[in-house]
This record gives structure tokens, C-alpha cells and sequence, in this order.
């Protein structure tokens, strides 16, 4: 499967609809997406009658969004930890599971307020908190895990916790933080045994997890099948949180 239909597919399991409710009135509105992905997202704050520009780095899942041809969009190629200056001005920034890449997120928060409305301007994100916490596991399973979320910190790749960061790191950067919520996910953060398709789904993106391929070498494949049996089990229980922010400008 594609990670274009891999995205398609965890639509699903996400709670937007109850996160776009928590937003100022979209009608009229110029919304900046950054991390866009497939434009799934975007489609839905275009029918609430906003105006969508998504940014993604990944050109598979640009190509889809843009064959897509959903009204009142447009999907373009850019890095949302550098907006470039002649990008315009926005009247909220919506950005979906792609602030974790960016671990300093303070600068990049800075970057964005050059491009929203002054006085009436949003920030809208979702991230998770805790990716692996998931439960039972073997305790060498745990501690490569945690390892792995350790050292991608510390190389600035990405942030397996920002979930939980993300009022402060609004707030550090200027903005007036009006709703944190967190919300179940039918893949990220749920208790009792996963579904068929969501095991798939998790086998699919751990085997495509490169980097925690190479540092877990030869015990790659005990700790993804560890992980997977968790997921399975009637006594499966998820520490793991999907948070929501929306702050002002």
C-alpha cells in the first residue's frame, strides 16, 4: 500500500471534525495548512467555506492532494519550519501531526505569526503525545523504544512527546492559548485490542520506521512483533495522547 493510501486510510480514525468545531467561523477565511498531506483536512476546512493553502515536503502525498481537485484549494511544495516571506498573510494556521518534526518549535511558531492576521490571526495544532505508549510490553521492548525516542530528541529529528509541549510552546512564542483537549484515536491512543486494519496500519509504518530499524538492528523485527501484540491484546491499555491546541495571535 502507498503511504498515500496509508494516509487516506487513517482518515478514519482521526477526530478532525470535532477539532474544526473548537475553530473560529471558517466562512470567508484564508487557512494556511501546513504538513497537508493527501489535502484531507483541507478538504474539510474548505467545506466549512475557508480558502486552503497546503504546504507539504512530500511530493507522493502532494501529487494526490493535487489530483484530488478539491474546490477552494491550492497544494504547493514547502517546509513549514521556513515559510517563505512572500507567502501572504493568513487568518489561521492549521498543522496536523508535523509540529513534532520540528522539536525547537519556537522559531518556527515565530515564522508564522509574520504571516498571520494581526489582532484576529489562529494557530490550530494536533499532535501526539507518548507515540509508543502502549502496553503490555517486554521490558526490553520498552527500553529500546524509549531509547529511540531519547536519541531522536537529541538529534533535533523529532519529538515523540510534543504532544503534551504544545500550550508552552505557544506560549513562549507569543500567543494566548484558548483550547487544550485531548481526544481518543482509533489508532494513536485507545485501550482493549486494536482492529484488523489498525494493526496493519502500525505494522506498515513501523516497517517503514528506517531509523528505528537501524538502531534497533537485529532486535527490529522481536520489537515490532512485541508492539504488534500489545496492540492485540484484550488487555491493551495506551498511555499515549492525541492533543489539540488552538491559540490566538
Amino acid at each position: 500500500m502507498s503511504l498515500a493510501s496509508e494516509y487516506e486510510r487513517q482518515f478514519g480514525w482521526r477526530p478532525w471534525s470535532q477539532v474544526i468545531d473548537l475553530l473560529p467561523p471558517l466562512a470567508g477565511k484564508v487557512v494556511l495548512d501546513l504538513g497537508c498531506g493527501i489535502g484531507d483536512q483541507a478538504a474539510q476546512l474548505a467545506e466549512r467555506g475557508a480558502r486552503v493553502l497546503g504546504l507539504d515536503t512530500n511530493q507522493e502525498l502532494l501529487a494526490a492532494a493535487q489530483t484530488r481537485n478539491i474546490p477552494n484549494t491550492e497544494f504547493r511544495n514547502g517546509d513549514l519550519s521556513t515559510l517563505e516571506d512572500d507567502l501572504g498573510v493568513f487568518d489561521g494556521i492549521w498543522c496536523s501531526f508535523a509540529a513534532a518534526y520540528v522539536p525547537d518549535l519556537r522559531p518556527a511558531l515565530a515564522c508564522w505569526r509574520q504571516h498571520l492576521t494581526p489582532q484576529s490571526g489562529w494557530v490550530a495544532l494536533t499532535e501526539v503525545d507518548d507515540f509508543f505508549g502502549h502496553e503490555p510490553l517486554l521490558p526490553l521492548t520498552t527500553s529500546l523504544l524509549a531509547d529511540y525516542a531519547r536519541d531522536a530528541l537529541a538529534a533535533d529529528r523529532y519529538d515523540f512527546n510534543m504532544g503534551r509541549k504544545l500550550q508552552a510552546h505557544l506560549e513562549s512564542a507569543g500567543f494566548s492559548v484558548t483550547v487544550t483537549r485531548t481526544f481518543p484515536d482509533r489508532e494513536l491512543s485507545f485501550d482493549g485490542p486494536a482492529e484488523a486494519n489498525v494493526l496493519d496500519a502500525w505494522k506498515s509504518r513501523l516497517d517503514r520506521m528506517k531509523l528505528l530499524k537501524a538502531f534497533c538492528g537485529p532486535m527490529f523485527a522481536p520489537v515490532r512483533d512485541d508492539f504488534l501484540i500489545a496492540l492485540s491484546r484484550s488487555d491493551h491499555r495506551s498511555s499515549a495522547k492525541v492533543y489539540s491546541c488552538i491559540a490566538a495571535f
